[in-house]
This record gives C-alpha cells, structure tokens and sequence, in this order.
C-alpha cells in the first residue's frame, strides 16, 4: 500500500481559511479618518502598516531596501575590463621573457613591437589579432582573453548563455548563433507588426531553446527577458566613466566582429528599445562593491536594482488609481522570494474583501467609502464619544433599542447590529426570496434580508451641526475632534433616531452642506475667513424644509465671525471682524430666535473675544454656551443632542 504523509500547507496562504474579515480593516481604516486622513490617505497608511494579523507594505519596503543595499556591496562593474587587462598583461609578459634569451633580430623587433602597444586594452588586443605568438603560454593567455570576451558579451544579453555554449568561436557554434540571432530579430519583428506568433515561438524555441536555459513560455516573457538585460547593459554603460565605457564598447565590439553578431546584435537592440520602451534605457547606478563583476553578472545586479526600483514604486501605492493588483507578483518572487509574495497576497485579499464586501469603491481612478462603510466609521466615531461620557451626571449611554417601544411608524428599514425593533417577517421574507432567485446557491437568509420595524418613541427633530472649518481648527488642533464629532452625530441621528432630518454645514469663507459621503474626506479650509452668517442662513433653510420637526442647532467654532455675504453674494473678510459682519450675522441669530430655535455654542479655546461675543448671543438667543476641551468636544454635543430632542419650544 502507498504511504502518505500529511503536515501543514506552505505553499502560500491556505487555501482553506475563510474569507477575510473586512470589516475589521473597516474599523481600522476608520480610526486612521477619524485622526484626520483622507480616505485615500487612510487606505494607504492600512495597507502600508498591515491590517490585523497581516503584515504592510512596509515590511514588504523594507525588504526591498535590504535586497538592494546587497546589490550595490556585491561587486565592482569593471570587472570584466580588469579581467581583460590581466590577461593582455600575462599573454605580453610571458612573450617578451620568451623573446629575452634570443639574440636575434627578430626577437628585438617583437619586442618593439610589444612595447609599442597602446595602453589601453581594446586597441592592444586589437593590434595582437594576427600577432604570431612565440611563447605558448603566451598564446593561451591572449586566446582566453578572446574567449572571455566572446562569452562576457554573450552573457550579458543572454543570461546563461556561456554556459550553454562549449565553444564560441568554434564554427558550428558561431553558425549556431548567426542562425538563432537571424530568426530572432526576424521572430520579434513579425510580433511588433501584430502578427500571430504563437507557432513561430515553438518553432524558435524547439530549434533554439538551448540558447535559453531560463526557458521563457511566451514570446512576451522572451522579450521582457532579453529587453531587461539590454536596459541593464546600457545603464552601466552610461555609469561608467568616459574611458572605461568607450573601452568596454570597444572590447564588446570586437568580440562581436570576431563572431560576425554586430550587425545582428545592433538590430536586435533596436527591437528591443523599439518594443519595450517603458524600460530604464537610460541612467546611472552604482555598485559599490570590492570583488569585480563579470559583465552578466554586472548587467544582472543592474537588472535587479532596476526591478527593486520599479517594485519599490508600485509598493509606494504613491499615485492616482493605485491599487495592489498593479503589484508584480514575479517581480515580488524574484526580488524577494514565495514568502513576500504571499504576504502581498494577503494584503490583496484584504483590498479585494473591501470591495467584494461593499466598503469600498473606485470611480474614475479614485477611491471612495460606500454607505456601508461610513455607517460603520459612524458607529466607531459614535463609540469614540461614549467611551468618555460621564456616568454620573449626564446620565446618557449607548442604547441599541432607541425606539423599539411606542407607535408603528409603518416604515421599515434593513437591520443593522444592535437594533431591537420587531422585525418585519413579510419584508424579511420576501427579500431572501428575491435575492435567491438570482443567487440559487445561496444560503437560505442572509444578514441584508432582515428588515425591521420602524417604531417611533421620541419627537422628531431636525439636526443641524455647524462645524467651523477655518484653517485655525487644524492650527488650534481642534478640527480632527470636530470631525469626529460630525461622524458620531450623524452615526447617532441615522442608526437611534432614523425618522430625524440630519444636516452637516461646513463653514470657512464660505458655508456649504455636506454630504454623508464626503464626511471621511472632508478637511479644513486653508482659505481665510469664519462665515457664521452663511452658516446660520443654510440652517434657517434646512429647518424651513421641516416645520413640525424638534429643531437642533448645534455650533461648533473656535473663532468670532470674520466673513460675510454682501447684497451680490459675494463673501467679505475682515479682521478683526467688522460692523458688517456682526450685524449680518445676528441678523441671522435673530432669525433663528423668531422661528424658536435656541442655538448651543461649543466654544473651542479660550479667546476672550470670542467668548464675550458667544455669551452676548446665547443671551440674545436664549441658547447656551459650552466650552468643552478638545477631546470631550463629541461627549457634549452628543449629550445635548440627545438632551434638546425633549420637546419643542416656540417663543411667543
């Protein structure tokens, strides 16, 4: 009988494990908003650090910068010049202590001869092409050194090669080449002109593969192979210094004449600049390292550098659109091995759960929280505010059956964690109905198919929240408070009291309503100007649009009014504030005092200005004042919130 043995999967993350939980790395993306990022920002900053049990990009980063500080110690570029040089000087100096005991005259004129060389090596090797060699260790150092040279520039563009090749300068290998080097120029000309060559790269391959020990499966996986080592080759050649890349040039020059591959060799070059011109052709990178490089493993250690690079941008998510999926997996595997591959997948499948969960979309390049994820962002903020509720006095907490006793209001809503209400058997039905039509597989109910009950046991209000949003919030380190509490308080109104109308006004230089979605990214005005009389003036209208309502307005500001409308509707500033805008904006409170609105102030800071002139308002108003610190700022407005919801005033 066959034997088996079991252990653990570690062939990347297990296939097994359930799906992840979004709605932990929602939670988590929301404290990072609710701090003051955008929700891209935010999103990155997750993805970067690592959501729960998941390793960031960071780690990922940080690894790519160990594997390329490796790269730049691992040798020197010249090494193949150096290697060269040795062998001119050893193949000279044994032909000249061979020459030295002969008297002849032809041993002085070879001797001139050899001293006459140039300095430089390319030319020296050159003029040596037809010397006749006395001395026989002589002639097999100047034949290694030919031989060298002929497998170095192989090599560099195609990895492998010399390796492959017995011998170079042989005639039915130099045929060989010629033969593999015509098919491919010919191979990847017919591919640039869009033509099928699937079949053509079989053919190539089976007549061919042995050039190509990495074995590439597609024409596009050999073109990006031989592309890369081009690019590599011409980025060390623009590192180099003058001499030595005209002298490198030459050698590599020479050794392809020697194999009749130059004019093949440019053209294949050509191809290649032509279709992969997204490629680094261009550039100077440095290796610092002391043991001299071969010029493939040269040209490698450039190619490498160059993907950790490109690797190193796409980790960054640093850019418009950016998402994981643009990650290269290969080039993870290749830089960094299966281990940091399966930690991007992770990271992956984090992203992929936000979306696939309905917490995340992306419109026109842009990332964008759905409902579903501001809700629950609401309820952290929410969570955030009554963490720091007093138990004593205020006598106010989390309540999840907010409603459940009282009228029907004959509406019905979905169900949301926490909620009490009965639940509407019929719609709840219904719905799992519906959706199973469409997904026959799938499970019986869902969490979404449950609709409860609407009850009403309170008065409904209308809710208007002011939230100063002048470039002194951010100065004063007051506006991240603030915007949480604008999350938490329409968290409060939309999930404990949804019959309430909720209005969020930002004002600046100007005033303007906002929308639930644009709650996470919205941020402080860097324009001058606090326009409290804006403000005032959208949250008359708003309160119009519900008459019967309990009305609630709710300020938040750390500044006196600096900015007004004019007659034409443009905004005015001036400081300190002027005539205008004082009057302008109590005629604004006196408005709200007419339709019996009592205002409530939340004054942030201690400016004694200000607070003179929200105290003269609040007594003019019949509102009140309160000056919260800045991290109990969400606790007091919540708390009147829930306080002013009692029962409509009206003045007479």
């Amino acid at each position: 009988m066959s034997q088996y043995r079991y252990g653990a999967y570690s062939d990347g993350p297990d296939p097994l494990a359930p799906p992840y939980d979004a709605g932990r790395a929602v939670d988590e993306l929301g404290e990072r908003v609710l701090d003051g990022s955008g929700v891209r920002d935010a999103l990155r900053d997750l993805m970067q650090r690592g959501a729960d049990g998941v390793r960031g990009l960071d780690d990922l980063m940080r690894k790519v910068q160990q594997r390329r500080r490796s790269l730049e110690r691992s040798g020197r570029m010249d090494g193949m010049l150096e290697r060269a040089r040795d062998l001119l000087d050893r193949a000279v100096d044994a032909e000249k202590e061979s020459l030295f005991p002969d008297p002849s005259d032809d041993a002085r004129f070879r001797e001139a001869q050899l001293d006459a060389l140039p300095s430089q090596t390319a030319p020296a090797v050159r003029e040596l092409a037809d010397y006749d060699w006395r001395s026989p260790e002589a002639r097999a150092a100047y034949d290694e050194l030919r031989d060298m040279l002929r497998r170095e520039v192989l090599d560099q563009q195609f990895r492998g090669m010399k390796q492959a090749l017995q011998d170079p300068a042989g005639s039915e290998s130099r045929q060989a080449l010629k033969d593999m080097m015509s098919d491919l120029n010919a191979l990847l000309e017919k591919h640039q002109r869009g033509e099928d060559t699937a079949a053509d790269f079989a053919n190539f391959m089976d007549k061919h593969g042995e050039f190509f020990p990495e074995k590439p499966e597609t024409i596009e996986e050999l073109l990006d192979q031989l592309a890369r080592q081009a690019a590599a080759m011409q980025r060390m050649l623009d590192s180099m210094s003058p001499e030595q890349r005209q002298e490198l040039s030459d050698l590599m020059e020479q050794a392809l004449g020697d194999l009749d591959l130059a004019s093949e060799m440019g053209r294949l070059n050509d191809n290649l600049r032509s279709m992969r011109p997204d490629l680094p052709w261009s550039g100077r990178q440095r290796l610092h390292g002391d043991d001299p490089l071969s010029l493939g493993d040269a040209t490698e250690a450039l190619a490498d550098l160059a993907d950790l690079d490109s690797l190193s941008e796409a980790l960054g998510q640093d850019y418009a659109g950016a998402s994981l999926e643009d990650v290269d997996e290969e080039a993870v595997a290749r830089a960094l091995g299966r281990q940091a591959v399966d930690d991007l997948k992770r990271l992956q499948e984090v992203e992929r759960e936000l979306e696939r969960q309905g917490y995340l979309t992306r419109s026109g390049g842009q990332v964008e929280l759905t409902a579903k994820a501001i809700r629950r962002i609401g309820q952290t903020a929410l969570r955030r505010v009554f963490a720091s509720l007093e138990t004593g006095s205020r006598g106010e907490h989390d309540v999840h059956d907010a409603g459940a006793a009282g009228e029907l209001t004959g509406t019905t809503r979905e169900w949301r964690f926490g909620d009490e209400q009965p639940l509407d058997v019929v719609k709840t039905v219904s719905n799992a109905v519906r959706r199973r039509m469409i997904e026959t597989d799938s499970p019986l109910l869902r969490p979404e198919d449950f609709e409860i009950r609407e009850t009403e046991r309170r008065t409904r209000a209308a809710v208007v929240l002011l939230v100063d949003q002048s470039f002194s919030m951010v100065m004063n380190d007051t506006w991240r408070t603030a915007k949480t509490t604008a999350m938490a308080l329409h968290a409060l109104a939309t999930t404990q009291f949804p019959l309430d109308a909720v209005e969020i006004i930002a004002f600046a230089n100007l005033a303007r309503r906002i929308k639930p979605h644009e709650l996470p990214d919205l941020d402080a005005n860097e324009v001058q100007g606090t326009n409290l009389q804006h403000a005032l003036m959208l949250a008359g209208r708003f309160l119009d649009k519900h008459p019967d309502a309990e009305p609630v307005v709710l300020v938040v500001t750390d500044g006196e009014p600096t900015a007004h409308l004019d007659r034409d509707g443009e905004w005015w500033f001036s400081w300190p504030p002027g005539p205008e805008t004082i009057a302008l904006t109590l005629a604004e409170v006196d408005k709200m005092t007419r339709r019996g609105v009592p205002l409530s102030f939340f004054r942030l800071g201690d400016d004694p200005r200000l607070a003179q002139f929200l105290d003269d308002v609040a007594r003019r108003n019949g509102g009140r004042v309160l000056a919260p610190e800045g991290d109990r700022l969400g606790d007091y407005v919540v708390s009147d919130y829930l306080k002013r919801r009692g029962g409509r005033r009206r003045s007479a």
